[in-house]
């Protein structure tokens, strides 16, 4: 059988970097599409609904930032990696609590980008062993729909916040470092760091916790990692 071709959709104002993308994702065997500014990325990605999407953070027109924030808030979970020139903590934090995936700082490596493409497009291939339903608390989660609801409500999850919540419920009452964690969830390939997960943990408590600066289900084991327990535990921060 015929392997089907990934399609990345590339959104970046700056012309050489856009030509130089195109070119080095379709010498790897890539389809690319692209767009110049925000709206046209926005637009692109849902029409077409690329596999993956390469996403400059200043761009004309609308930032990369709120054409995360739409895409995730029509339900599209395509992975997301950003492109930017600023490196501050902050935006990479609010990049990934828009939804994004990943984070590449200007100037970056050709060969780095595609290796967390790969990571990124393989995370989104993995499929959750066991049993179809994950409950606790409040929170029931349905992995083939891929969706949240706490207390019967909807909750936005991104592909990133959906798979890592699900390995902790799985490994319920393990204590887990964070490397562990990193391997398991994301594989061999992810290049995200320690800080980044920090991140999509402290969204993850936002979501299922009643406290999240009290957190309950997901709790810092001081030296190791994380513990996930579906009853209440020890709290700690």
């Amino acid at each position: 059988m015929r392997e089907v071709v990934k399609r990345i959709l590339v959104v970046e104002d700056e012309v050489n970097i856009l030509l130089g993308l195109t070119e080095n994702l379709k010498y790897v065997g890539y389809e690319v599409l692209s767009a110049s500014d925000g709206p046209g990325g926005l637009s692109v990605a849902i029409q077409e609904h690329p596999d993956a999407i390469l996403l400059d953070i200043m761009l004309p027109g609308m930032s990369g930032f709120e054409v995360c924030r739409q895409l995730r808030a029509k339900g599209l979970l395509m992975p997301v990696i950003m492109l930017t020139a600023r490196s501050d903590e902050f935006d990479k934090l609010h990049g990934f609590e828009m939804g994004a995936d990943d984070y590449v700082t200007k100037p970056f490596s050709v060969d780095e980008l595609l290796a967390r493409l790969k990571a990124v497009l393989l995370r989104g291939e993995r499929r959750i062993e066991g049993p179809r339903t994950l409950t606790f608390a409040e929170i029931e989660m349905d992995l083939d729909a891929r969706t949240m609801t706490r207390a019967g409500k909807p909750v936005f999850m991104t592909r990133t916040e959906f798979d890592l919540l699900a390995y902790f419920v799985q490994n319920d009452g393990k204590a887990l470092s964070r490397e562990m964690v990193m391997h398991d969830v994301w594989g061999m390939d992810y290049y995200g760091t320690q800080r980044s997960l920090d991140s999509f943990v402290a969204n993850l408590r936002k979501k299922i916790e009643k406290d999240a600066r009290t957190p309950v289900h997901i709790t810092t084991v001081h030296g190791v990692g994380y513990k996930f327990q579906s009853e209440a535990g020890d709290q700690a921060k």
